[in-house]
């Protein structure tokens, strides 16, 4: 795996993610890197893309996964875009470990 698609920062965690909406579930598929040599987190929602509920879905998702309220998560980057970036406030270290745990177990 080439870089992970997450950073710790004082404030929380910075997660790149790659959301296919109306991926028939809610789910975190793992890390791919992209041909720019970017990685990214792949998730999937079962949320369509129209008004933001595809974004509101992954938001709720990445809070459940990391156990985390629903508001420590804000969509940064990417409204339109397959690429998102997110913030997730909390202890930057703590979260990094809850998500990589997540997702070797996944």
């Amino acid at each position: 795996m080439t870089g992970e698609p997450w950073s710790a920062t004082s404030g929380g965690l910075v997660i790149h993610v790659r959301l296919t909406p109306k991926g028939g579930r809610d789910s975190i598929d793992g890390v791919e890197t992209m041909s720019d040599g970017r990685g990214v987190l792949k998730a999937r929602v079962r949320a369509a893309p129209s008004e933001g509920e595809a974004n509101a879905a992954l938001c709720k998702l990445i809070a459940k996964t990391l156990a985390v309220p629903g508001r420590d998560v804000t969509l940064a980057a990417g409204a339109t875009s397959r690429i998102k970036r997110l913030i997730v406030s909390g202890d930057g270290p703590t979260l990094a470990a809850r998500l990589k745990a997540a997702i070797q177990s996944g």
